[in-house]
C-alpha cells in the first residue's frame, strides 16, 4: 500500500502534468482548476489542497519548462567549438530552437512573463542560465576583464537573448528568424571581445 507521502507525490505530479499540458494547448486564461483537475483525475478539491491558486501551479509549470530548456542537450558540435562568439552564438540558436517549440513557447515566453511578472520571470530565468551566460561573457572579455566589466556584459547579453526569443516566439518562421537574429548578436559580441 502507498505511503502518504507516495500519494501526494502522485497527486502533485499528475495535476503538474495535467496543467502543463493544458497550458502548452490553451494557455493560462483559458485553463481553469477544473479543467486541471478533471484531466489529472482527481476532484477539485485536491487541486487546492495542494496549490492554493491556479498562479501557484503555474509557477511550479514554467519552473519545470524552465528547468527541462537549461537541461536539454546541447548539439554535439558545441563541443568543438573553441571560439567564444562561435560558441555562445551556437549555444544561444540552440536556446531559441528550444524555446521556440509551440508548448514551451506557450508557458515559458508568452504566458510566463504575463501571469508571474516580469520580476519574477526574470529570477527564475537567471537562476538557469545566469551562471552560464557570466562564464561566456568572462570568455568572451578575456581573463584581464574587470569583474564590474563581466557584470555589466553579463545582463545585456542575456537582455538580448531574451529579446530574441520574444522575437522568436511571434515569428512566422521561428527557425530562420532565431538563425537571422543569432547572426546578429554574433556581430554584436564580435565588438566585445578582447
Amino acid at each position: 500500500m502507498p505511503s502518504q507521502a507516495e500519494r501526494r507525490a502522485a497527486t502533485t505530479a499528475a495535476i503538474l502534468a495535467s496543467a502543463r499540458a493544458l497550458f502548452a494547448e490553451r494557455g493560462f486564461e483559458a485553463t481553469s482548476i477544473g479543467d486541471i483537475a478533471l484531466a489529472a483525475g482527481v476532484a477539485k478539491g485536491a487541486v487546492y489542497h495542494h496549490y492554493p491558486t491556479k498562479e501557484a501551479i503555474f509557477l511550479e509549470v514554467l519552473d519545470a519548462v524552465h528547468r527541462d530548456v537549461a537541461a536539454a542537450e546541447p548539439p554535439g558540435d558545441l563541443a568543438g567549438i573553441t571560439d567564444p562568439v562561435e560558441l555562445i552564438g551556437a549555444a544561444v540558436l540552440h536556446y531559441l530552437t528550444t524555446v521556440g517549440e509551440p508548448a514551451t513557447r506557450r508557458i515559458l515566453l508568452i504566458d510566463g512573463p504575463v501571469v508571474i511578472g516580469w520580476a519574477r520571470w526574470r529570477e527564475i530565468d537567471d537562476r538557469y542560465f545566469g551562471a552560464g551566460a557570466k562564464m561566456a561573457m568572462r570568455a568572451l572579455l578575456g581573463p584581464d576583464a574587470a569583474e564590474a566589466e563581466v557584470d555589466a556584459a553579463t545582463p545585456l547579453s542575456m537582455g538580448a537573448v531574451m529579446e530574441a526569443a520574444l522575437v522568436c516566439a511571434t515569428a512566422a518562421d521561428p527557425a530562420a528568424k532565431a538563425r537571422e537574429l543569432v547572426a546578429a548578436l554574433k556581430r554584436m559580441l564580435a565588438g566585445l571581445r578582447r
